[in-house]
């Protein structure tokens, strides 16, 4: 709660009145929860008594504009008290995010004991492995509002305004309690020795290291990056714990095909010998990929009246998104019998005769 304590007063000594609500608010609900309801209505009562009222946050703030364009450079996302996210994270990768948020839960108690009261989380890996997901899921664990950084409209065409925006992008989230969410964080982040870049640019990045410096001292930040090797060496030490979120692996994968396909009557066991092949084809695509494989499969079956989602029907979708080209149909049928579709099956899923696909597996000598 210490924290709560300085913000209010930074808020006072600024005469920013909405820093000062926000920020005694969140004192109060803390001290409601630590048992100390006393002190929580009275807080409520200073705030009710200079008819401050309770608004959401959403409601009070207005997101930074880039001076250029005018578009918003933020946007704010509510969390949603008992909402649960759908997300799929092996144990190893849970365990590490459990760790954050339970730091983040006990800020004033390590504070106490002598711990840097900073926040700062790194995401790094490839595209679609759930990054994003991540920084939402966090929020909703601790409740608070997640301040998504626009990198469309942060980086300006007039490199004076980057700079400019880095700086409102940290001043709005230092105002009221939030975790700021800085994605594609390579975009703004690179190494300054990179010959390839212009030096206002490398400015650019030293006005980002004096703004984490100053903003995770109080507040909580979190960057993701698909392109970890392009970060300035600087930007590492800024963080505090710093996460590899690397593909699924098989079992990972077939808990995330028993999310992606609860909403149809599948044809087969996922927990069978058919769902373990699944699981070992699909590795090595990210979360993102698989659930479109597994949309596609059930748009497919929807509009082909299906009763039921077979393994076919997933194969199928799989090997379409896999190659993008015109494959040859021989191509196609030697892959699905490959991988354990009856010829009676073949037929029927790509709608051609049978004699067809035997004549492909036994052509006349």
């Amino acid at each position: 709660m210490f924290t709560e304590i300085i913000k209010i007063i930074e808020g006072g000594l600024n005469k920013d009145s909405q820093k000062v609500l926000s920020y005694a608010m969140l004192l109060a609900e803390n001290l409601r929860k630590a048992g100390d309801t006393k002190a929580a209505d009275r807080i409520l009562r200073a705030l009710h008594s200079k008819q401050a009222q309770p608004v959401y946050l959403d409601q009070l703030l207005t997101a930074p504009v880039d001076q250029e364009t005018r578009m918003n450079i933020a946007d704010l996302v509510m969390p949603q008290p008992g909402l649960e996210l759908p997300v799929i994270l092996s144990d190893n990768l849970r365990h590490k995010l459990d760790g954050f948020v339970n730091r983040l839960q006990h800020r004033s108690e390590l504070q106490a004991a002598g711990v840097a009261p900073q926040a700062s989380l790194l995401l790094y890996g490839p595209p679609g492995g759930g990054k994003t997901t991540i920084a939402h899921y966090i929020a909703q664990q601790m409740q608070l509002p997640l301040v998504v950084a626009r990198l469309d409209s942060l980086v300006s065409s007039l490199l004076g305004n980057t700079a400019k925006n880095i700086r409102k992008i940290f001043e709005f989230a230092s105002r009221q309690p939030c975790i700021l969410f800085l994605d594609e964080f390579d975009a703004i982040a690179k190494a300054r020795d990179d010959q390839h870049e212009l030096g206002e640019l490398k400015r650019v990045v030293n006005s980002l290291l004096q703004n984490i410096d100053e903003f995770v001292e109080s507040n909580i930040l979190i960057a993701a990056t698909n392109h970890q090797e392009l970060l300035d060496k600087a930007i590492w030490r800024r963080f505090n714990s710093i996460i590899d979120v690397s593909l699924p692996q098989p079992a990972d994968i077939q808990r995330l095909l028993q999310l992606f396909l609860k909403s149809v009557e599948l044809g087969f066991d996922l927990d069978s010998k058919k769902g373990e092949a699944l699981a070992e084809l699909l590795q090595g695509n990210s979360p993102a990929d698989i659930k479109s494989i597994c949309q596609n499969a059930i748009a497919q079956n929807v509009l082909a009246k299906k009763s039921k989602l077979e393994y076919e029907h997933l194969l199928l979708q799989f090997y379409y998104y896999k190659h993008h080209e015109a494959a040859s149909q021989e191509a196609l049928l030697g892959f699905l019998s490959a991988h354990g579709v009856s010829q009676a099956a073949i037929a029927d899923l790509l709608d051609i005769s049978l004699r067809q696909v035997r004549n492909y597996f036994n052509p006349k000598g």
